[in-house]
């Protein structure tokens, strides 16, 4: 049974679908004038090496014009033979013919050649260098994140994700427009163009091998279908989706989702925050914009903080997490902290501040 909305998906997929549905941050590379300058120039060095070699055997050369091998000579034969041409039963016997051959012919010759075989060079040659980038880059990634959508929440979250130190090379972007993936790649993101309710596009997301799956699609029918699709495919996987109604975020729970954010409320309750209180409400976006001002940040317990209180931590807690329950600062059942716990607490943001990643899936209702 398909959700509404699945079919227009799946064809706004296909309008984009292209030949390569894997593409990696590009290199800059020089500017083709530059290429073909430099291409030139290594052509005239090899000439005037070939011309040297014959001009000094010219002895064992003979011209059946005047029957001697002179400089000219000399120049003449490299470039004939060179560039490919052999000898007819026309050939150029006046120096100004010969001269005409080496600077305008042969230049000509040289520069189809270029256009023509260079042209066919550099494109096997593109292509071979872009699928050894492709399988090496399959070969390497591992415990990566994963980013299905690249709107305002999907590179609000990779910023986020960014900023605590996971590297860019690390987050594959899947996207079924062109355009948002060619954005991604210019930000350093490897992308994937297709609909990630698919499994062969997740597939080609190396979405198995991922450690994190970040779900932000425009609609909440194909949340839940990428999902489902994800879950599927990666068993141990944290998902977090993004939603727009409140509603549907059991739905999601129930499609193998670790966490659901909703967008709306979320903003919603963000806005009435800041009716009753501008200074809270700054407080709450500074503690969700990770990387400046303050931090609400996941670590574990040390040795030395063991059997303390929260309250008695330099750091200011927030909760603490033990097993699969998430208690409070203030909670009795916290009692003495362990070594197994974790800490959410709020920090000074600074650039050696990182979080923690918990790599046990959240508790599911």
């Amino acid at each position: 049974m398909k959700l509404p909305g699945q079919d227009a998906i799946a064809r706004q997929a296909d309008e984009h679908l292209v030949t390569h549905k894997v593409k990696l941050p590009r290199k800059l590379v020089e500017h083709p004038f530059r290429q073909v300058a430099k291409r030139l120039s290594i052509a005239l060095v090899v000439l005037v090496v070939t011309a040297v070699i014959v001009y000094a055997d010219h002895d064992g050369y003979t011209d059946n014009s005047d029957g001697s091998v002179d400089l000219l000579d000399s120049f003449y034969y490299a470039t004939v033979t060179l560039s490919t041409t052999g000898y007819g039963d026309i050939t150029p016997v006046s120096d100004a013919a010969r001269l005409t051959n080496i600077f305008v012919i042969t230049p000509l010759r040289v520069l189809f050649l270029i256009i023509l075989v260079g042209t066919t060079l550099e494109a096997l040659t593109e292509r071979t260098r872009e699928e050894w980038r492709l399988n090496r880059w399959r070969s390497a990634l591992r415990d990566h994140t994963v980013v299905v959508g690249f709107g305002t929440k999907g590179r609000s979250a990779i910023q986020t994700v960014c900023a605590t130190g996971l590297r860019k090379d690390q987050v594959v972007v899947v996207d079924p427009s062109g355009k948002a993936i060619e954005a991604a790649t210019a930000h350093g993101y490897a992308g994937v163009i297709g609909d990630a309710t698919r499994s062969d596009v997740l597939n080609r997301a190396e979405v198995f091998r991922a450690k994190q799956i970040i779900i932000a699609t425009q609609r909440d029918d194909t949340a839940v279908l990428v999902t489902l699709t994800a879950r599927q495919l990666n068993r141990v996987a944290k998902i977090v989706v993004a939603v727009r109604e409140e509603e549907n975020a059991p739905l999601l729970k129930q499609s193998g989702a670790d966490a659901v954010i909703t967008s709306a409320s979320a903003a919603g309750r963000l806005l009435g925050l800041s009716v009753l209180s501008p200074a809270a409400g700054m407080v709450m976006e500074d503690l969700i914009s990770q990387g400046s001002g303050l931090d609400l940040i996941e670590r574990p317990v040390i040795k030395a903080e063991v059997g303390k209180n929260p309250r008695e931590m330099d750091d200011l807690v927030v909760s603490v997490l033990r097993g699969h329950r998430v208690l409070g600062y203030d909670d009795p059942a916290v009692g003495g902290l362990e070594l197994t716990d974790r800490l959410i607490t709020i920090v000074r943001a600074t650039p050696a501040t990182h979080v923690t990643p918990d790599a046990r899936p959240l508790p599911r209702d």
